[in-house]
């Protein structure tokens, strides 16, 4: 088992990517403890993937509150004795538009949350990972390096890569304490979100939403897009003794649509 007795805190767990890296985790022998605004989707969570209650802990958390970020800190030293890795998946990702419409004040909050937020909780985690080493892993986007055509999301994209651009300073200043630091980068990722995209494409022109799917599939190197699962296995692995020699890189999981 990858995680067997580790402490992973996840971030932003709600029906899709959260929930997968938290189930991965519970399977491959961790203790999740899991963060999200909403308390329900963390309970929903947590009963799904451990129904016994043994292996997570869960409290509603704001990465945009210093305060919250921490009390989830002393919850999993509390609870299980330390952390072992942090998996970033909490992102405001519903902000869309380009320069020439852009509203800076919500431009502002989406960097407060992806870019600052996951700094705070990073930080709150920082006193425990000292302690035994360990692992952050920041899921970015692949839109951080190639703007996709079919949507426009110029905030997201800046704050996710600032954020990787923090994960290569971060890399260097934790690594003396064993602490290393990745970033993972989904491109589509069939899920809540990209489900939703192609609904909605399909509704708007009139077509199958296989034909939207198909789309987007035709781009990949691969058949068919990668899924959340598909990402959370690639953050599991980056949390895991597994990757003891791995630091400051950014990987792609995207079925192959971009190549660098």
């Amino acid at each position: 088992m990858l995680l067997r007795d580790k402490t992973v805190i996840v971030s932003g767990v709600g029906p899709g990517l959260g929930h997968q890296v938290a189930a991965a985790v519970v399977r491959d022998g961790g203790h999740a403890v899991l963060g999200a605004r909403t308390e329900a989707k963390l309970a929903a969570c947590a009963e799904r993937i451990d129904p016994e209650g043994r292996r997570t802990a869960y409290l509603a958390t704001d990465i945009t509150d210093e305060a919250r970020c921490e009390a989830l800190a002393a919850l999993a030293v509390a609870r299980f004795g330390g952390i072992d890795a942090v998996v970033h998946v909490a992102a405001y990702d519903s902000h869309f538009g380009g320069l020439e419409d852009a509203d800076f004040a919500a431009w502002q909050r989406v960097l407060d949350v992806n870019l600052l937020g996951t700094l705070r909780m990073t930080r709150a985690c920082l006193p425990a990972l000292k302690k035994r080493g360990g692992c952050v892993v920041v899921v970015g986007t692949q839109s951080a390096v190639a703007a996709p055509s079919q949507v426009r999301q110029a905030a997201y994209a800046a704050s996710k890569g600032a954020l990787t651009s923090a994960m290569y300073s971060l890399a260097r200043e934790l690594g003396p304490h064993r602490i290393r630091v990745n970033t993972v980068l989904p491109g589509w990722m069939w899920g809540p979100p990209v489900q939703a995209y192609v609904r909605l494409t399909a509704e708007a022109e009139g077509v199958a939403e296989d034909e939207v799917l198909g789309r987007l599939a035709e781009r990949m190197a691969l058949p068919e897009l990668a899924t959340d699962a598909d990402v959370a296995e690639a953050a599991v692995f980056l949390a895991s003794d597994r990757a003891r020699a791995i630091t400051g890189q950014s990987l792609l999981v995207n079925a192959g649509e971009l190549m660098r």
